[in-house]
C-alpha cells in the first residue's frame, strides 16, 4: 500500500472585527484556545491552532480583527494581523456574510482592498455565519468579494453550527504543502496555559462590561502555582484598567462584578486544566496604558 504524502503548512484566519474568526479555530481544535465575544476587537494577540489530521497539519493563525485603527493599541493589533499574511501558505479572509450588503458593504470597498492587497499566496475566502442568510442572498455576496481578489475558492460556512467547516477543511488540506509533521498529535497550540487563562478572564471583562471599559482593560497573571497533591491550582491575577472609575465598575457594588468575572473565570479555567481552581482577582489602575508602547511590549503585543 502506497502511503499518502503528509501536507502542512500555515494557514492565516484574517478579516474584519467580529466576523468569527476565533470561533473557527476553536471549531477545528475542538477546544477553546481563543476567547470569543459578541464585541469587535476581542483578539488582542495572534493565536497559534494546530489542526492534525492523518496526512496533514495546519498551523492556524488566529489574529486580530482589519480595521481602520487610531490608538496605539489597535494599530498594534492591525499590525499583527497584516505581518501574519507573510507567514503563510494560504490565507483564509473570513468574513460575516450577513453583517453588511449592498451600500454598506460598497463603503468598504477601498478598505477591504487595501487590506487583500498584502496577500501574495492562495486566498480563500470564507463567509461566515451564512445560517443568518437566504441562500439567494449570497451570490451578490460572493460576487462582490470576488471583484476585490482572485480568491482561488469561496467557501460558506457557519462556524459556530459547523456547517460547512468540513467542506472548508478538505480544501485548506488540499491546497497545503507536501511537508512534514511540525508538533506532535495531541498539542493544539504552543500558547502557554498562563496566557490563555488571562484571555478567559479578560473574556468575562468583556462579556460583563459595556462601553469602552473591556477595551480599556489588561489581565496580568501575577502567580500561577499548581498543588499536586490536592489537583489544585492556585492563580492570582490582576485586571488592569485606565483610570479609577472604570476600577469601580468591574469591582461594582460590594464586589459584586468582581464576584461574577471570578466565577465564570474559574469555570472555564478548570474545564481547560482538568482540576479544581482557586481564582483570585484585583483590580488596579494604570493610566494610559493603551498608549503606551513599552508596556504593550510587556504584555505580548
Amino acid at each position: 500500500m502506497v502511503k499518502k504524502e503528509y501536507h502542512s503548512g500555515v494557514v492565516a484566519v484574517v478579516g474584519p472585527p467580529n466576523a468569527g474568526k476565533s470561533t473557527l479555530l476553536n471549531r477545528y481544535l475542538e477546544q477553546k484556545i481563543a476567547i470569543v465575544t459578541p464585541l469587535p476587537q476581542t483578539t488582542r494577540n495572534r493565536i497559534l491552532g494546530i489542526v492534525t489530521g492523518e496526512d496533514y497539519q495546519i498551523i492556524m493563525l488566529d489574529t486580530p480583527g482589519l480595521h481602520k485603527a487610531r490608538e496605539l493599541l489597535n494599530k498594534e493589533m492591525v499590525r499583527i494581523a497584516r505581518e501574519t499574511l507573510d507567514e503563510a501558505d494560504i490565507v483564509l479572509f473570513l468574513v460575516d456574510a450577513a453583517a453588511l450588503a449592498g451600500k454598506k458593504l460598497e463603503k468598504r470597498r477601498d478598505e477591504y482592498s487595501g487590506y487583500l492587497k498584502s496577500i501574495h499566496c492562495p486566498a480563500v475566502l470564507v463567509l461566515n455565519k451564512v445560517d443568518l442568510l437566504e441562500k439567494d442572498q449570497l451570490l451578490p455576496i460572493i460576487d462582490w468579494y470576488s471583484s476585490l481578489h482572485p480568491f482561488t475558492a469561496v467557501v460558506p460556512v457557519s462556524a459556530l453550527k459547523g456547517e460547512g467547516t468540513d467542506i472548508l477543511l478538505a480544501e485548506l488540506v488540499s491546497r497545503l504543502p507536501v511537508g512534514p509533521q511540525y508538533y506532535p498529535d495531541d498539542i493544539p497550540t504552543d500558547s502557554t496555559e498562563r496566557f490563555i487563562v488571562a484571555e478567559l478572564i479578560r473574556e468575562k471583562v468583556f462579556l460583563r462590561t459595556h462601553q469602552e471599559i473591556p477595551y480599556s482593560t489588561a489581565v496580568i497573571i501575577d502567580s500561577f502555582k499548581e498543588e499536586k497533591d490536592a489537583r489544585l491550582v492556585i492563580i492570582h491575577a490582576t485586571i488592569l484598567v485606565e483610570r479609577g472609575s472604570q476600577k469601580g465598575i468591574i469591582i461594582g457594588k460590594q464586589g459584586k462584578m468582581l464576584g461574577n468575572i471570578r466565577k465564570a473565570a474559574t469555570k472555564d479555567i478548570a474545564t481547560l486544566l482538568g482540576c479544581k481552581i482557586q481564582l483570585k482577582l484585583w483590580v488596579k489602575v494604570k493610566k494610559n496604558w493603551t498608549g503606551n508602547a513599552q508596556f504593550l511590549r510587556e504584555i505580548g503585543m
